[in-house]
């Protein structure tokens, strides 16, 4: 074989294990987060990927006298298409929500990885990567930092001396901007009312501090206090 030939080989050899190392590297993201589609799934959509796009561009080459006009981006289109399939088997439907469309999103771009490493585009697949990785990884930790968090809800049992203290707590949950959903109070014996409430507690403030300003507050006791998972 010339040696020309074998420098060819060794440059498509490279670029197969180079989609390999890309594929895997964005599969090992998914696979921290226990995703079904993780590090072999990756790897072998960005090997596949490029093997395709080598044989596309260099293997169906014509012979002596051959005129046959090949278009080297016929296979690498229909792999475009193809991954779409590959990708709806990661989404899951759970009732009315939906998983797996970040899944399917990744191995979408890791085919465009393997497409961009066998045209022999390594800084533009690696680059590509790196960005993949980053927007599964830290941009979707930085994203859930900057999201407002939600309220918690909360209920309460209080006791109180006297029904006049209901407008000190309304004046402290105003002052907290604790919206109060639900109440219902009962006499349970001579200058003893149990009251029980339903709050919605702003992320900023917390139920532990709500708690805690409550029974500041006097002739008020808290009985029970505890967090409602919505």
């Amino acid at each position: 074989m010339p040696a020309g030939d074998l420098t060819f080989q060794g440059d498509l050899l490279l670029r197969i294990l180079v989609a390999a190392v890309l594929g895997a590297a964005i599969g090992i993201e998914r696979e921290m987060h226990d995703h079904p589609a993780g590090t072999r799934t990756h790897l072998l959509v960005a090997l596949g990927s490029a093997l395709f796009t080598v044989l596309s561009a260099h293997g169906f080459g014509g012979g002596t006298g051959d005129t046959t006009t090949v278009d080297p981006t016929r296979i690498a289109a229909q792999i475009v298409t193809g991954i779409g399939f590959l990708g709806a088997g990661a989404i899951i439907h759970y009732g009315t929500s939906v998983r797996g469309l970040t899944t399917a999103a990744s191995l979408w771009a890791t085919a465009a990885v393997g497409l961009a490493t066998g045209a022999g585009q390594y800084v533009l697949a690696a680059v590509t990567a790196v960005i993949v990785v980053v927007s599964l990884g830290p941009l979707n930790r930085l994203v859930s930092a900057l999201r407002p968090r939600a309220p918690r809800s909360m209920q309460m049992r209080l006791e109180l001396t006297e029904l006049d203290a209901l407008g000190r707590i309304s004046a402290l949950f105003a002052e907290l901007r604790v919206e109060m959903t639900a109440i219902e109070s009962r006499r349970v014996r001579k200058g003893r009312y149990e009251v029980d409430l339903r709050l919605r507690v702003p992320a900023s403030s917390g139920s532990q501090a709500v708690a805690q300003a409550l029974a500041a507050l006097p002739d008020v006791d808290i009985v029970e206090a505890s967090d409602i998972l919505d």
